[in-house]
């Protein structure tokens, strides 16, 4: 019989946690935790999912497509209009890889950590 196993926290390695869960929480809308620091903040779900970001010593982004530095995971984001979510977050931040697999379906953003997300319309 398998566990009963909720996910409860994702959490992302960063230079700077402050700075990237600031990033998220304009993105999201997400409240940020009362107990972040420089060395591990955080951004509440309604839902009790919790993200995190903690601090790491000589970070290296990933280079996505280019797996020199591989991306290990990604985040989906469902929005409503691709091009108008898009267009907020390069304006919080985010970077936009020049490889785009299929951008009328999904786009591939990067957070300024360098994590790479895509958004997607929802059904």
């Amino acid at each position: 019989m398998p566990l009963r196993m909720r996910l409860c926290a994702i959490t992302l390695d960063c230079p700077d946690p402050l700075a990237l869960a600031t990033f998220y929480q304009q993105a999201t809308g997400l409240p940020a935790n009362p107990k972040s620091d420089a060395d591990f903040a955080g951004l509440d779900g309604a839902d009790g999912l919790f993200i995190g970001f903690q601090r790491v010593d000589d970070y290296r982004a990933p280079r996505w497509p280019d797996q020199t530095v591989p991306q290990q995971f990604h985040l989906d984001f469902a929005v409503d209009d691709l091009d108008e979510a898009e267009a907020r977050l390069l304006e919080l931040g985010a970077g936009r890889p020049d490889h785009q697999p299929d951008e009328d379906r999904w786009r591939v953003l990067t957070d300024p950590a360098g994590h790479p997300f895509c958004l997607v319309v929802k059904d």
